[in-house]
């Protein structure tokens, strides 16, 4: 019986090797443009100096404000002093504008946020009839600005009483037609249908899956639109403005001006060093907002990624 044996390879192991197909790559998209990057460092320059010059100002005297170079220290450094001395003005005033408006943005923002989340989600989820004008009516609202809605909403707060009390900068700021569509676009793919339509199977009402369900998958865009309020909130000056006249109850933005008018005008009270003051207030203003950032900064991220992905 013969056996047949097969034939070695006369190809070459080399020859071989370069004929197998090579796995696919893909070619680096990494490319640098220095046009691109110098427009970048415009932008970042842009965005820090501001901070950079509110910093160095405030470690300032009054009169090396103006005597100095804006953008370096002077030669007597005075951070602590000023700082000292802006909680210390006006019998420490500065201290209680800085509680009233961590007041008015935390409340102004944890209520706008609850009422974004409940009227997106209705309307994400739910069909009734003018479902589409009233949805229309708030992306219109969302073009109006503030600013034409200050005089009527100060006659209204003043037949009601409620002009010169918290209230009056509390209760507009609720009202936020951004937050409530981006509460509702959000909700249309963080909260599944299978979800509700298996909770109502087991017996949980609206409120309920609402509350215990639909808030917790919505938590993400809740940190976004508490965010946006609380700048909003915490910036606003014409709004205060007009509603308050006690300055026991000021945010610092109309405190820090009313202290600026001082300086500028020689008023009552007035010190040398008014203006370093005011200064010195700006930049405690922000640190809140810094800190507010910092902390929720990844739950914010992950509430615009996951909003923008349809799941």
């Amino acid at each position: 019986m013969t056996t047949v044996t097969p034939a070695a390879s006369t190809t070459p192991a080399a020859t071989r090797v370069a004929a197998e197909p090579r796995p696919f790559r893909r070619p680096s998209t990494r490319r640098r443009s220095t046009p691109l990057t110098i427009a970048m460092l415009a932008v970042l320059a842009y965005f820090l100096l501001p901070l950079f010059w509110l910093l160095i100002a405030s470690t300032k005297s009054t009169q090396d404000l103006f005597n100095s170079f804006g953008l370096w220290f002077s030669h007597t450094p005075r951070l602590l002093s000023n700082i000292r001395a802006t909680f210390t003005q006006d019998d420490g005033v500065f201290g209680r504008w800085l509680l009233n408006t961590v007041l008015y943005a935390g409340a102004s923002a944890l209520g706008a946020a609850l009422l974004a989340a409940a009227a997106g989600y209705g309307f994400a989820k739910y069909r009734f009839r003018g479902h589409g004008a009233a949805f229309n009516l708030v992306l219109g609202a969302i073009m109006i600005p503030t600013t034409a809605l200050a005089i009527p909403t100060y006659l209204l707060f003043a037949k009601a009483g409620l002009v010169n009390t918290p209230w009056a900068v509390i209760l507009p700021s609720l009202i936020s037609p951004f937050g409530l569509y981006l509460m509702r676009i959000y909700a249309e793919d963080a909260v599944p249908d299978s979800l509700i339509e298996a909770a109502r199977m087991d017996g949980a009402g609206e409120l309920r899956i609402f509350c215990t369900i639909a808030l917790r998958l919505l938590a993400p865009g809740l940190v976004t639109v508490v965010l946006f309020t609380l700048v909003a909130t915490w910036n606003n000056y014409f709004l205060p403005l007009i509603m308050l006249n006690d300055p026991n109850l000021y945010p610092i933005t109309v405190g820090l001006s009313s202290w600026a008018a001082r300086a500028q005008n020689g008023g009552a009270g007035a010190s040398s060093d008014m203006l370093a003051l005011v200064v010195t207030g700006s930049l405690i203003s922000i640190i809140p907002l810094v800190l507010a950032f910092l902390l929720l900064q990844r739950y914010w991220q992950s509430g615009l990624a996951t909003g923008g992905v349809k799941q």
